[in-house]
């Protein structure tokens, strides 16, 4: 009797085994988020979640928009968690977005909303330009400390700032995009080839000037307002400069990819990124949120800083970003970074 009881135990635990491994679902996530951040979202969403597990694919905002788009034929994302609304809208344009309208959608500000009906994205936390100015630095180059963007273009400043590549970053990109909305085209682009002769290079990454001028390997360094308070407030010694001009800024969002194979899953991926949990994470990290009420003051962000955000067409930024990406490419590739 002991040997069909054990072949009867045998099939049994066989099937509890096949029974679990059939109900966890593997979702492939593609973000641009900070690589610091995604373990916690990860860790959060999948004590939420049980039986769902996120495989993050994360790189820079460019990289992850010309990964996306060319699996257009043959999507291996499911979703999008943390990437440029500029990029989702040229996602969208080529069909390649599922509509979804996430449970708890209406507690976000509309205006950070796909106005599509169901939407096709949904927002979680702006980001905005700012320039890091290492103090000690400077004071050892005699750099004076400049306050707005005009001020870059004066040639003290020569060779010694750094910033991001459009292609590449986000961060990069609405740099480009608000500097050519807020001074029109032709003296936007004016503008850029002043600031490329003071230029030291354009790196691939939009925290990583902002890291360099911590560091003290150049003395400005154009980033975004996250990364600057976080090394700000770790001690380093830099000051975050808010040009007032006016600050480029972009919206990070999530969507779900048209043809996931794990649909449902992937709603609650949406589900939660729209939730007071998920914001409470991006709090963290972000001064605007797409959720009122939920943001608190960081002591190194204005407390006027939303109102320091340029004006944005979002639209206009996503149709014309290949021919600004490609002129962009043509005047200024020179100063390119290696791109390892």
């Amino acid at each position: 009797m002991k040997k069909p009881i054990a072949v009867a135990a045998g099939l049994l635990l066989a099937g509890l085994f096949a029974s679990v491994a059939q109900a966890a679902t593997t979702l492939t996530v593609y973000t641009a988020l900070e690589a610091d951040q995604v373990k916690e979202y990860k860790e959060a969403f999948e004590k939420a979640n049980p039986g769902i597990e996120l495989r993050f694919v994360r790189e820079s905002t460019g990289v992850i928009t010309a990964k996306l788009l060319s699996e257009k034929n043959n999507p291996q994302a499911d979703v999008v968690w943390g990437l440029a609304a500029t990029s989702l809208m040229i996602l969208d344009q080529q069909g390649m977005l599922q509509a979804y309208s996430p449970k708890g959608v209406e507690k976000l500000s509309p205006q950070f909303v796909d106005k599509a009906k169901p939407p096709k994205w949904t927002g979680m936390d702006v980001w905005a330009a700012t320039i890091c100015f290492n103090t000690v630095e400077a004071a050892k180059k005699n750099l004076p400390k400049p306050e707005s963007w005009a001020d870059l273009l004066k040639p003290v400043y020569k060779g010694q700032i750094v910033m991001p590549h459009p292609a590449s970053s986000g961060t990069g990109y609405l740099d480009v995009s608000a500097w050519l909305q807020m001074m029109g085209e032709k003296k936007g682009w004016e503008y850029m080839d002043k600031l490329h002769d003071n230029m030291a290079q354009y790196v691939h990454s939009g925290s990583k000037p902002c890291k360099m001028a911590a560091a003290g390997e150049y003395p400005i360094g154009i980033s975004f307002e996250y990364r600057g308070a976080e090394l700000k407030g770790k001690g380093a010694p830099i000051d975050l400069i808010y040009p007032k001009e006016g600050l480029g800024w972009d919206l990070e969002a999530t969507a779900i990819m048209k043809g996931s194979k794990n649909l449902e899953a992937a709603k609650k991926l949406a589900d939660f990124s729209v939730s007071l949990p998920a914001m409470q994470l991006y709090e963290k990290n972000y001064a605007v949120l797409a959720m009122p009420g939920v943001a608190k003051q960081n002591a190194f962000i204005p407390t006027d800083y939303a109102k320091r955000l340029s004006h944005n067409n979002f639209a206009w930024a996503a149709k014309n970003r290949e021919a600004i990406l490609k002129e962009w490419s043509r005047r200024f590739e020179s100063k390119a970074a290696p791109n390892s």
